[in-house]
């Protein structure tokens, strides 16, 4: 998957310049001042699903610097790693139940994570997880289940496409396969970001504890090898602002 470049701003430079320019000894300073955003890689995600979200979290207004951790990683899941975490990223992949035999060990984790203040970001099977059916449990007052299987839904297979949502009002395209449509319950407290042509929610933003957990069904951080591979265009053109409205308003609310 294609890799984005942090550009390093006026800030970093008065950082550099402050250190005499010392290139490294600014590279450290930089690095640590960054929110980290830890990002799953490993059997529970699709190849290049966690390349492509990482590329999304670097690119954010936020400035958040990422590490993949799972299995086979310099970091492992657990909730030592998490602490030193602003975010914890799940991408998107396969069958959930496969998926969840493999995380749910980590279910304790990731929950007092959030609970404690840490933010959640689900992209279509990551976004499944963050239920409890199986998944994580992070959710109250919002089910999850398959759009495809919403009374209405123009896609009716799981194949790879591109859908139309309403993105806080504006008409845009996303490329699809498969993802997650949201249901508030009566009384729930989140922010609906865009929705599918039923009115059904494709990407929100809730509370658990006091962290927040923020969803999206379709998948804002596809490159363009993505459409390519799949004989897809996106009839916006790829972009990844969407994607940077979900980071930001779980980060920062809104």
């Amino acid at each position: 998957m294609n890799r984005r470049r942090f550009l390093v701003g006026a800030g970093a430079a008065g950082i550099l310049a402050a250190l005499g320019g010392v290139a490294g000894a600014g590279y450290a300073v930089l690095s640590a001042a960054r929110p980290l955003a830890l990002v799953y890689r490993g059997p529970a995600a699709c190849a290049g699903c966690s390349e492509a979200v990482a590329a999304l979290l670097r690119g954010a207004p936020s400035g958040l610097r990422t590490e993949f951790c799972g299995p086979g990683e310099d970091r492992a899941l657990s909730a030592d790693s998490l602490a030193g975490a602003a975010v914890y990223a799940q991408p998107g992949g396969g069958d959930v139940r496969q998926a969840w035999r493999r995380l749910r060990g980590h279910a304790e984790d990731v929950r007092g994570f959030v609970h404690g203040g840490g933010n959640y970001l689900g992209f279509c099977l990551g976004a499944y997880l963050a239920g409890a059916d199986p998944g994580f449990g992070l959710l109250s007052g919002v089910g999850v289940e398959g759009y495809i299987y919403s009374a209405e839904a123009k896609v009716r297979d799981p194949d790879d496409t591109v859908v139309g949502v309403d993105w806080r009002g504006q008409r845009r395209h996303m490329y699809f396969q498969d993802g997650a449509l949201f249901r508030l319950r009566s009384g729930a407290t989140a922010t609906i970001l865009a929705t599918y042509d039923t009115g059904g929610a494709a990407a929100v933003v809730t509370g658990y504890g006091t962290g927040r957990v923020g969803l999206v069904g379709p998948h804002p951080e596809a490159d363009p090898s993505w459409y390519a591979d799949a004989g897809l265009t996106n009839p916006d053109g790829i972009r990844y602002d969407l994607g940077h409205d979900l980071i930001e308003s779980t980060l920062h609310g809104g």
